[in-house]
């Protein structure tokens, strides 16, 4: 970018997230509304417009700065042609032209993208990644998405639908993703799967399972990965051990990676990601048990630079 500024959307299944991105990556200013997933197209559409709205009515002399917008939307999605194809979180959209009715409304250039390839291009372009040529991003949360940058730009493979690490299998017989595959790394590793993997150690020891209890005041069913986090860093035993059981699973993941891609760097955000950032070192170590390539620990493994922000921050890439 130059002098300029971008303007990056985050639709998520509950809220859009806007902001106004300066060249050097700074959200200087952001807006936020809710979404109605499941209702109309028009409907969807007008959550996005009046997050870009409530920023320009704030902002009026930004306005005319803005040289383009980039929207992070739910896939599937075709980013060459700017429509959502299916999204099973945000049902209102079904083979919609997103990129051209924002157009329509703002007279700029709009691209979209999966949040996760957004997110790491943004991270190339300001954040950890910058520097490095190749990298491997991964936003570890409620599910698990990543994206691939080569030479500064975003891998979408030959139909857009590359880069869906999230649903790599590292066990056939594992369970069952709710993408219909077994054994995915996000039904085995994500928060969601923490939460759950950590509900049956209490069940089944709940002794053992006192401090994620009294977080959870009393209710098994009520653990989450968050508690985890929490009972970790207080030095509880069982969570300790929930989190060392989801590093060796990520861990292999990583691994085969490595040994698909070998990137520069390999960067991981999202909320799971500061709940593991302690055992960064470790899982760096063991990438060399998990794969076969002998100088797999002289790539570096980083906590991306932007948390909530990713999104916004990601369309602002994209929009480049």
């Amino acid at each position: 970018m130059d002098a300029k500024l971008a303007l990056g959307v985050d639709v998520g299944g509950t809220k859009v997230a806007a902001g106004i991105v300066d060249r050097e990556g700074n959200i200087v200013k952001s807006s936020r509304v809710p979404m109605n997933a499941s209702g109309s197209a028009e409907e969807g559409l007008a959550a996005v417009t009046a997050a870009i709205d409530a920023l320009f009515a704030e902002n009026g002399a930004m306005q005319a700065q803005i040289q383009a917008i980039g929207v992070c939307a739910p896939g599937p999605l075709d980013p060459n042609t700017g429509v959502v194809i299916n999204p099973p979180n945000v049902t209102c959209w079904r083979n919609f032209p997103l990129a051209a009715e924002i157009m329509k409304r703002y007279d700029v250039p709009v691209k979209i993208d999966n949040d996760a390839n957004a997110a790491g291009l943004a991270e190339v372009l300001w954040g950890a990644g910058r520097g490095y040529r190749n990298v491997f991003y991964a936003c570890i949360g409620t599910g698990i998405g990543t994206g691939i940058i080569f030479d500064g730009k975003i891998y979408h493979g030959r139909t857009g639908a590359a880069a869906e690490g999230g649903h790599v299998s590292i066990d056939y017989n594992g369970p069952l993703c709710g993408c219909g595959k077994r054994g995915c790394i996000e039904v085995l590793a994500s928060g969601t799967a923490i939460g759950k993997r950590a509900r049956a150690k209490v069940a089944s020891h709940p002794a053992r399972g006192a401090a994620l209890l009294e977080l959870a005041r009393g209710k098994t069913d009520a653990v989450t990965s968050e508690m985890v986090g929490q009972a970790c860093l207080a030095g509880d035993e069982l969570a300790r051990e929930s989190l060392r059981e989801t590093l060796e699973l990520i861990s292999v993941w990583l691994g085969n990676t490595v040994d698909l891609i070998e990137p520069d760097v390999l960067i991981i955000g999202g909320g799971v990601a500061a709940m593991l950032a302690p055992f960064f070192g470790e899982m760096s170590e063991r990438l060399a048990v998990w794969c076969v390539n002998s100088r797999a620990r002289e790539i570096p493994l980083l906590p991306a630079y932007y948390g909530a922000n990713s999104g916004i921050a990601g369309g602002a890439a994209i929009s480049q």
